[in-house]
């Protein structure tokens, strides 16, 4: 069976990671169910130049064409669509991935806040046992934004902050992107060969 993994993209500085991630997870065959908030769509426009569509719809039909999607492979919901698959536990994604996530994204979630469709997701990814993976972009982090993702991390969620290692000798932002997104990748239990694994043996020549 095709797994699904949900993916919501948040107001946090970092929504590269979040792009990629979601065209990783699209070419790797994977069913996705997408949600944003209204400050992502700032955010996208400022670090992407892209416009992120106001209707989930328009949104859904945009992103499926530019990162090649079989039909119905992408779902985008609304952040207040409570009839969505992914609000109930009768029917949960596998797993679930915030990237990036703000602070307070994270505060909400930590709290069992759940007052719109990404915070709601969580909540019902936590409870239901299934792997919520919070990627939280912040610099430093506070006593509070630490506490929170303690709090998370006891309840079982994977704390990913998105720190690059540069031991894969990147040559452009792309590769710094893409050692973040592995990462992910690896916990989602997903191949792929975005970056040679440590300690493999090189290929033959």
């Amino acid at each position: 069976m095709t797994q699904t993994i949900a993916l919501a993209f948040t107001g946090a500085s970092g929504l590269p990671y979040g792009f990629r991630l979601l065209e990783c997870l699209l070419h790797a065959g994977v069913n996705v169910q997408l949600i944003y908030s209204q400050a992502a769509q700032v955010v996208a426009r400022q670090e992407m130049n892209l416009t992120l569509p106001g209707r989930a719809a328009e949104a859904q039909a945009e992103l499926s064409a530019r990162y090649q999607a079989r039909p119905d492979q992408l779902r985008v919901y609304a952040l207040q669509e409570w009839f969505a698959p992914l609000a109930s536990g009768s029917n949960p994604p596998n797993a679930y991935v915030i990237c990036p996530c703000t602070m307070g994204t994270l505060a909400k979630v930590a709290a069992g806040m759940a007052d719109d469709l990404i915070c709601r997701a969580a909540d019902v990814v936590l409870k239901e046992g299934r792997k919520l993976i919070i990627v939280p972009r912040e610099s430093p982090f506070s006593v509070i934004h630490l506490e929170n993702m303690l709090r998370l991390a006891r309840a079982g969620a994977v704390i990913l902050p998105p720190n690059p290692g540069f031991y894969h000798h990147p040559t452009d932002l792309g590769g710094v992107v893409d050692f973040v997104v592995a990462r992910i990748l690896d916990q989602l239990s997903i191949a792929h060969q975005l970056m040679p694994r440590w300690g493999a043996p090189a290929d033959p020549e």
